[in-house]
């Protein structure tokens, strides 16, 4: 069942838009409504009780008198008094970090989501290689920003070095590192993932690991069983992850995808390298893995200029017209929109 988040503030042309963009960006289990007027609120709150109140900066005593729990106050000042700082969330920012920032107080005031997402398990799409220097960050980047114009996407990197903030050009006050934490600490849940996502272009995304010793706190098999909860539970159409080095244990990660792409070379070490990997395979795998796999032969990037338009680059470019031939084929658990 969808609970209200109601969205109060003076600004009528304020209010409707960021109720539009959790409405429609959002995989949360709220319906957003607009409020300008308080009368009309208090109105409203008779008969339907809200979960979250967003509101304007108003007298707080009118606030409490709502009577819901959780009140969050958009404030006009980036910086808050410490007293307000728990409540208080900066208005003038994104709407991405609007909810991120209401999801963590949220979070705070319950420990464990009251509330459940009621979706299909994500499609987890796999890329690993054994080869090195084989473009396969640049697909897997490039998958992602594909499938984001049909299906909604979370893209996830599991590499010790991703250079990813450099290509995003952004900060991260949380990552994937914190998200490991949560599972390891029994903590994990949809809900707090949430204040852990990020939006960059036509997907979403865990920040890579800020440390490349935090992925060595957790096992393959502890790493593929998250990856099934956060596909399940996460709201997502499409999951897409750079594997890193997998390590002992690689099966059972590898297993949590449902499609593996696994870009490979022709010089003779690259060759080498792959032919170790598939005895592995042959001694660990039951045959469930290999059958999830598909060798590609990825075009040469070719990209101008610094990296701003890296993203854009990729997507159209040689790589994406590469993935977009790829999925036309109708692969497994690719193209087709099963929702």
């Amino acid at each position: 069942m969808r609970k209200i988040m109601a969205v109060y503030d003076e600004d009528p042309v304020y209010a409707q838009r960021l109720a539009d963009y959790v409405n429609q960006k959002e995989k949360l289990p709220f319906t957003a409504m607009a409020f300008s007027s308080m009368e009309r609120l208090q109105e409203y709150l008779k008969e339907h009780p809200a979960e979250i109140i967003l509101a304007g900066e108003r007298p707080a005593a009118e606030l409490e008198a709502l009577g819901i729990k959780n009140v969050m106050i958009l404030s006009e000042a980036e910086v808050v008094r410490e007293k307000e700082a728990g409540s208080s969330i900066y208005k003038y920012q994104s709407g991405s970090g609007i909810m991120r920032e209401v999801m963590a107080a949220y979070c705070c005031s319950q420990p464990e989501p009251a509330l459940s997402l009621l979706v299909k398990k994500a499609v987890v799409m796999g890329v690993y290689s054994p080869v090195s220097r084989c473009g396969k960050s640049a697909f897997a980047l490039t998958l992602a920003q594909v499938l984001g114009r049909n299906f909604s996407v979370l893209y996830m990197n599991m590499e010790e070095y991703s250079g990813f903030s450099r290509l995003v050009d952004d900060a991260f006050e949380r990552d994937l590192s914190d998200v490991l934490c949560l599972y390891r600490q029994g903590e994990f849940n949809w809900m707090k993932l949430k204040t852990m996502v990020y939006p960059w272009n036509e997907i979403a995304y865990i920040a890579p690991a800020r440390y490349g010793e935090d992925l060595e706190l957790i096992s393959p098999e502890e790493m593929g069983d998250l990856t099934g909860r956060i596909a399940r539970e996460s709201g997502y159409e499409r999951v897409v992850i750079d594997l890193g080095r997998c390590g002992r244990g690689a099966i059972s990660l590898l297993d949590a995808c449902d499609v593996i792409y696994m870009p490979v070379r022709e010089d003779w070490v690259s060759q080498a390298k792959l032919e170790e990997f598939e005895e592995y395979l042959a001694l660990a795998d039951d045959g469930r893995v290999r059958e999830k796999m598909q060798k590609i032969r990825l075009p040469r990037v070719r990209l101008a200029g610094r990296h701003e338009n890296y993203g854009d680059q990729l997507l159209w470019g040689e790589m994406g017209d590469f993935v977009r031939r790829l999925l036309g084929g109708g692969q497994p658990g690719e193209w087709r929109n099963d929702g």
